[in-house]
Order: structure tokens, then sequence, then C-alpha cells
């Protein structure tokens, strides 16, 4: 009997702590790369709800003023700042149910599925009608941040923005304050909705350096990023030696314990 439970608490604290080749990102020696290769980074295209900054600059700045929207503080002195949530719903132009944003001059334009470049270019060929021919302008067109969300075994959870025009997975999971130590770094989901409704999910490695090179190392924006645990939370044994070890002594308490009140009767 002492030999079965010795046997049963080793394994049962192999198997419960979790090897330090779980905790560790991107591991493994990365491969040099004799030529450039293309990164495989497809353009977003966008979504409803989604939010795109327009700016347009022309020789005739009456006629352009009404696209560069600013919104003032209570104050009057200063400007919401774009980089903020509310300075980015209220100068940026959101992308209503129906796949339409609306514009002066050319009022609803939909740009339902299309990349920021051909919004842009749309708009230039729709305001060149009422400029003089010849008249150079200038339109720029971006999303006012990555939208993403973050579920699962991270310490910090949640919807989230970036602003910024890439993202790593890395960046996202890091900003969401780590995966916690139950969480399965080598089997993260994404999973990412098409302006078509399609829905795909991916997996990625985070423990291996060939993530990098991974076609959803870089998220995109209104992506789902969900950390799945690891058994050992299943099983509440603990995540360390120490805590498995606890785990094992109160079970061998309660064993004896039992045994003893069994043999009294």
């Amino acid at each position: 009997m002492k030999k079965i439970l010795i046997l049963l608490s080793v394994g049962i604290l192999m198997c419960s702590c979790i090897s330090r080749k779980n905790l560790i990102y991107l591991q493994g020696e990365p491969i040099s790369q004799k030529e450039i290769r293309e990164i495989n980074d497809t353009p977003y295209k966008l979504q409803v709800h989604d939010i795109i900054a327009i700016e347009i600059k022309a020789e005739d700045e009456s006629f352009v003023e009404m696209f560069n929207k600013s919104m003032s503080t209570s104050a009057g002195s200063q400007n919401v700042q774009n980089t903020s949530p509310m300075g980015a719903y209220l100068t940026g132009y959101s992308i209503d149910r129906q796949g339409n944003i609306r514009l002066p001059y050319i009022g609803e334009m939909n740009v339902l599925g299309y990349t920021t470049k051909e919004v842009r270019v749309k708009i230039e060929e729709n305001l060149k009608k009422y400029l003089e021919k010849g008249t150079t302008i200038y339109v720029t067109v971006r999303l006012q941040g990555i939208k993403y969300t973050v579920m699962g075994e991270v310490n910090l959870p949640g919807t989230k923005i970036a602003y910024s025009n890439n993202l790593s997975i890395i960046d996202a999971i890091t900003d969401s304050g780590d995966v916690s130590d139950v969480g399965d770094r080598k089997n993260v989901e994404v999973i990412r909705i098409s302006p078509s409704g399609d829905v795909k999910k991916f997996e990625i490695d985070l423990t291996n350096i060939k993530a990098v090179n991974s076609e959803i190392f870089f998220i995109k924006p209104n992506d789902y990023i969900n950390v799945k645990p690891l058994r050992q939370k299943s099983w509440g044994t603990g995540t360390t030696g120490l805590q498995s070890l606890s785990t094992i002594i109160s079970l061998l308490t309660l064993f004896t314990s039992t045994v003893l009140i069994v043999r009294t009767f």
C-alpha cells in the first residue's frame, strides 16, 4: 500500500507541475534569411462599426475644411486628441450597419469590404467632380486604431484599441497583463470574422520562434484572441511543485484519516 501511495504521489506531482517550457515565449533559434521575402500581410477590409479618419488637402482650403473635422473640449481652448477613444469616435467617420459613411458633397458612400487605399481612391474620384480641372487634391484614409478582444487565461481580459498601424499577438497579450500560469501558450486561438460574415479560426504556438513567421502573428482589427487553460487548471493540483505537493499531502491526510475511521468502526 505504501509503495502504491508513493508511486501515485510521484505520478501526480510530475503530471501536475507546469513545465518551464510551457511558460517561455518564442523558444528556439531564429532561421537566418538569405533573401528578402514578402511579408504575408493581406490588407484589411473595412467592416461595420469600424471608424476611419479622413484627411483631405487641396489648394482650395474652404473646400476641404468641412472634411477635416475637429472637436473642441468643454473649455474650448484645446482639441480632443485623435489618439484618445473619445477623440477617435467624435472626429472619425463610423461605418453604419449598411456599410456606409456620410461625407460632405459626396453624401452616402459604401465602404464595406474595401481597403483604406480603395476608399482613398474612391473619395478622390468623387471629389474631382467638384474641383477645377488640374486642381491637386491629396486624400489620406486610415483606421482609427486596431480594435481587438483578448479572453481566457490572461490577467486583464477585455476589448482594447491599439493606436498603431500594426500589432503583433505578443503585443496584444502583453497589454492584457500576459498569460496566466495556467494559460496554454502553445495553442492560442485567433478568431477572425470577414466582412461577409465568414468565421475563421487559427491556432498559434507562442512558445516557438517560428510563430513570428505565422500569417496571424500580426493581428487584424476585430480579432478575438482566446487563451485556453492548461489541464492543470481543471485538475486543480497547483501550478508549481510546492502547490502540487501541498495538494498531495492534503489527499494523503484525507486518505489516512478515512482509513483510521474505518478501522475504528
